[in-house]
């Protein structure tokens, strides 16, 4: 979909959960700074550092994006690692105890109207902090059937996608999400 990128898609150390897994016996990311020797974070910069080291990477073009435990690491990248990504897209998840060092940033947040695992009225919530926090204003536009953008005064689009689904991640985000990203560049 999108054949000049670099695309990663590491796979997280087993994880004790908040929602689900608290025994940590599957994969996951670490949700906040100072756990788990903050090591996904030390994981995250020795992968970007290897990845800039060894191929073209446009340091103005980096993104991130991750589903339900994933987009909790991709607010915690966010806050802890915010100034290299030039735009971000967190699905099926909360900003939580990160939000309060996010700065603004182009985001896209995708959430499901009937997620039961992370209810839609805190995802919502976020959402709202999203457009406070990036100086948005009223006027939206629709994208999709499902996507709106709403334009911002600090030059931060926030694009909400609502999926009339639960928790699980909609195929059909993939293009709108790698459109997002293909527009975004640091300082634009």
């Amino acid at each position: 979909m999108w054949p000049e990128a670099i695309f990663i898609c590491p796979q997280g150390l087993n994880t004790p959960g908040l929602l689900t897994d608290p025994e940590g016996k599957s994969s996951g990311w670490q949700n906040q700074s100072d756990i788990l020797n903050d090591r996904d974070l030390k994981f995250f910069d020795t992968m970007l550092a290897y990845f800039i080291a060894q191929y073209q990477v446009d340091q103005d073009r980096v993104f991130v994006t991750g589903h339900s435990n994933g987009g909790g690491f991709t607010y915690l990248l966010w806050a802890e690692r915010g100034k290299l990504f030039a735009g971000l897209a967190p699905t099926a998840t909360v900003a939580g105890r990160n939000r309060n060092k996010l700065i603004p940033k182009p985001v896209l947040h995708l959430y499901g109207e009937k997620d039961q695992l992370v209810p839609a009225e805190r995802q919502k919530n976020t959402c709202e902090f999203l457009l406070k926090l990036n100086g948005c204003t009223d006027q939206e536009t629709r994208i999709t059937e499902n996507a709106t953008s709403f334009s911002s005064k600090t030059g931060n689009p926030v694009i909400i996608y609502k999926s009339p689904g639960g928790h699980s991640y909609p195929q059909s985000a993939n293009q709108l999400i790698i459109d997002f990203f293909k527009k975004t560049k640091k300082g634009d």
